[in-house]
């Protein structure tokens, strides 16, 4: 017999795989879905609607407590206007404040305090002033952040923005 060259045979590896990473990869993305699932849930706002006395049980009454309500209009160069209520027939007459301490925090805080009086003496504590915020084209960005400032040293919460002006609001910008 020959000598026939022996087969050489491979060592066979261990076929284990370490899994140890894919355990930490698979708790991150559990983590992350359950804290996006939470984050996605739909919250609620609550809207206020108008108190109306007048309209008896009408569902749906869209008749505002002008006195619960104040409006500002910012114009430019710092100008400043507020009143409270309708503009046909404001509680407060429209008049011209300045930014600051002395100005229009310190009226915000006086038309908040008659506010929070006014709901008491109706029956409804705690309702407090709403203030619409109505910054015109020529104001600048700056002025509409301190009034948004404003009404956070004020402890205002329930404020909005609107971009839009009445024919009268216009006038009494042209005006003052």
């Amino acid at each position: 017999m020959q000598n026939l060259p022996k087969k050489v045979r491979s060592k066979k590896l261990s076929t284990r795989v370490d899994l140890t990473a894919m355990v930490s990869v698979s708790f991150l993305l559990i983590i992350f879905f359950m804290v996006t699932i939470e984050l996605a849930k739909p919250s609620v706002l609550e809207y206020g609607t108008p108190d109306c006395d007048d309209c008896g049980e009408t569902f749906g009454c869209n008749m505002p407590d002008e006195n619960r309500s104040m409006t500002i209009l910012l114009d430019d160069n710092n100008k400043l206007i507020t009143y409270c209520g309708l503009l046909s027939y404001p509680v407060d007459a429209p008049r011209e404040v300045h930014y600051g301490k002395n100005g229009i925090r310190q009226e915000l805080l006086e038309r908040k305090k008659k506010v929070y009086e006014y709901s008491a003496s109706r029956g409804k504590p705690g309702r407090g002033v709403t203030v619409i915020i109505k910054p015109s084209k020529n104001s600048n960005y700056g002025n509409l952040v301190e009034i948004l400032d404003e009404m956070k040293i004020t402890g205002i919460s329930s404020y909005l923005i609107v971009d839009y002006y009445t024919p009268e609001e216009s006038k009494l910008l042209a005006s003052k």
